[in-house]
């Protein structure tokens, strides 16, 4: 037997974002908090949405204080800020850091203690089962999929080491997905969120787990990437693209419900280990890290190479796109090329191996599969 459940309301398509203060007046809430990232908080598109939720005649105060890769302090900021304003609601507006901060300050606003008290790994972790106050998701970026998530991924300032929050409860009331407020991000985010989505779709379908409605979710969003993403990097004004590439972020989010795999778990440890952007490193570690695949999903990987419209439909054919596709990008090739140093393979290869994707994984990964795989990726 198996049980599926899958996320909320998605409102898409340019111009969506003006529904926000009709939405949140219709749910009867006066005091939203809006939680949003350095960057863009100090965009114009920011100032527009505080502009017209006030003429709308609610009451919003902005928290801004999220950067990089978000840390526990930030959320206890924002809890602060959320408590000090008195505020009814939550919305996010950002790329995934700031959607997983608002997640993270929900759960402060009612349930007592340390928030790691709730990370999902924690033998003794306390069960979250009181209020979470309504929020909606504001996606600026085309990456994470954390608008249709129900985690949290949460950095420990003192290890580094990322803590997942888990609950149904965060699921956002409403997702508007708005690609126009895309239009001004850099080629190199929009190319790094970009292979973050695809990364997403193609662990998804590759994932040991059966999840058939997932798959197809999956095998539709690499389709799409393999059609828009560069597009969207090298045309920044097309709405079009930005609009798909929105869309296969939303279905990479969705479809990683199955699960993920080795490439998440290498990604994982560079973002702990040399803080880097985890678009940047799924897009980086793809080729590498699922290159352990080939021997036990050569049909999968047939059916990848068929979607994007491959002559060599074989797992090698597939991995070699990915390559060229990464180069059309401007991501680097390698880690050497990102400025990842030698001497941090150890280090590399521990976080790798102790981090939960990929337990997943169609194939069993040993440390030492990391160790090749990071080698191999140097």
């Amino acid at each position: 037997m198996y049980r599926f459940g899958f996320p909320t309301i998605i409102q898409f398509g340019a111009g969506v974002r003006k529904e926000i203060p009709g939405f949140l007046k219709s749910k009867n809430v006066k005091r939203p908090l809006l939680v949003t990232d350095k960057g863009v908080g100090a965009l114009p598109i920011c100032r527009e949405l505080e502009k017209t939720l006030k003429a709308a005649g609610l009451e919003v105060a902005t928290f801004s204080g999220v950067w990089g890769n978000p840390v526990k302090s930030q959320v206890e900021a924002g809890a602060k800020a959320y408590r000090d304003h008195g505020a009814d609601s939550l919305i996010g507006m950002g790329g995934g850091a700031a959607l997983d901060v608002t997640k993270a300050i929900a759960l402060l606003a009612h349930h007592e203690g340390d928030l790691f008290d709730y990370e999902g790994s924690n033998p003794k972790a306390k069960p979250i089962d009181g209020p979470v106050p309504m929020w909606v998701a504001v996606p600026t970026t085309s990456g994470t999929g954390s608008e249709v998530g129900r985690s949290a991924v949460i950095s420990d300032e003192k290890t580094h080491i990322k803590k997942f929050l888990f609950s149904p409860k965060f699921l956002a009331a409403s997702i508007f997905a708005d690609p126009e407020l895309t239009l001004g991000l850099p080629a190199p985010m929009t190319a790094a969120t970009g292979m973050d989505a695809l990364t997403h779709c193609v662990e998804a379908y590759l994932a040991k787990d059966y999840h058939p409605i997932c798959d197809g979710i999956a095998l539709e969003g690499v389709r799409l990437a393999s059609q828009s993403l560069v597009k969207a990097t090298k045309e920044p004004q097309n709405v079009e693209a930005r609009g798909t590439m929105m869309m296969v972020s939303i279905m990479g989010g969705i479809a990683f419900q199955k699960d993920l795999g080795v490439t998440h778990s290498c990604a994982h440890a560079l973002g702990t280990a040399v803080d880097m952007h985890h678009g940047l490193a799924n897009g980086v570690m793809i080729d590498y890290a699922l290159k352990i695949n080939l021997g036990v999903r050569a049909d999968r990987f047939k059916n990848l190479a068929m979607t994007v419209g491959l002559k060599d439909q074989s797992g090698d054919g597939f991995l070699q796109w990915l390559r060229s596709l990464k180069a059309e990008l401007g991501i680097p090739k390698n880690l050497t090329e990102a400025k990842v140093g030698r001497d941090k393979l150890n280090e590399l290869v521990d976080l790798a191996f102790q981090d939960s994707c990929h337990e997943y994984n169609p194939r069993p990964v040993t440390k030492e599969d990391f160790r090749s795989i990071f080698n191999e990726a140097f």
